[in-house]
């Protein structure tokens, strides 16, 4: 398959595929995101706000525990705004670069404050425009925080989009804006947290899990994996035993 048609019909498949196996509920709630986790326990658009900040260039697993240890103590713009710095600073340890994004979570609440009287906006040219905000984040906060379709797309949705030939892209941001043109945006809500999942599980950056995987048939990566040079070569011997079979005469 390599028209646009042929892949907009491989994005339903793909979808059902990734929910039965996943979210067999249909409900972002059942996520295993650190973000999916939040909205479940409380849906609050400031927490997921702030979790996205804490998770840039961090794994979800220490983003889970930092925005845990945080909100224990600090979960209102007023009350993050006001917090003692070295004491922010301690509980988010766990992400990188937890000095700066210290100061950032700070500066956002203090902007959420002045502008929004501590309400998160609910468009995304008002978030893009808030402190240390990208298309990413902004894109977060509307999924997971106001249930409204887009597609956030990290290095997980950007690598599976691409071997799944549903894109040839080159950045996230690229691959973002292409996805919106060629998914439904029906599916829009739930790429972010099922892309994620299955590029954690088994389409892996390194040491995939090929065998465990529905879409190899179309897969552009599989064909460079042992498990797909494996197929080809078997593929390739068996075309030269059956060319070199004698044909049959009849008298």
């Amino acid at each position: 398959m390599t028209t646009s048609a042929s892949i907009r019909e491989r994005i339903p498949f793909i979808m059902r595929d990734l929910a039965a196996r996943y979210l067999p509920a249909g409900d972002l709630h059942q996520g295993e995101t650190a973000l999916a986790k939040i909205v479940a326990e409380r849906e609050d658009p400031f927490l997921v706000l702030i979790s996205t900040i804490l998770s840039q260039r961090t794994r979800d697993e220490m983003t889970e525990r930092a925005s845990r240890q945080l909100f224990a103590k600090y979960d209102t713009p007023r009350a993050l705004a006001d917090a003692d710095p070295g004491d922010l600073e301690r509980l988010i340890k766990p992400v990188g670069f937890y000095r700066q994004k210290a100061v950032q979570i700070q500066k956002v609440s203090r902007v959420l404050l002045d502008r929004y009287g501590g309400d998160v906006p609910a468009t995304y040219d008002e978030l893009i425009a808030l402190p240390q905000v990208g298309p990413k984040t902004a894109n977060c906060v509307l999924v997971y925080g106001f249930g409204e379709p887009r597609i956030p797309t990290d290095t997980h949705v950007h690598r599976v989009s691409n071997r799944l030939g549903l894109v040839r892209t080159k950045t996230p941001a690229a691959t973002e804006k292409r996805l919106m043109r060629t998914v439904s945006k029906e599916y829009w809500l739930h790429i972010n947290e099922l892309f994620i999942r299955f590029g954690k599980d088994l389409c892996r950056p390194i040491g995939p899990q090929c065998p465990r995987c529905s879409f190899t048939d179309f897969c552009r990566f599989y064909p460079r994996t042992k498990w797909g040079k494996l197929v080809s070569k078997t593929a390739r011997r068996a075309q030269v035993h059956r060319s070199r079979r004698p044909s049959r005469t009849h008298d």
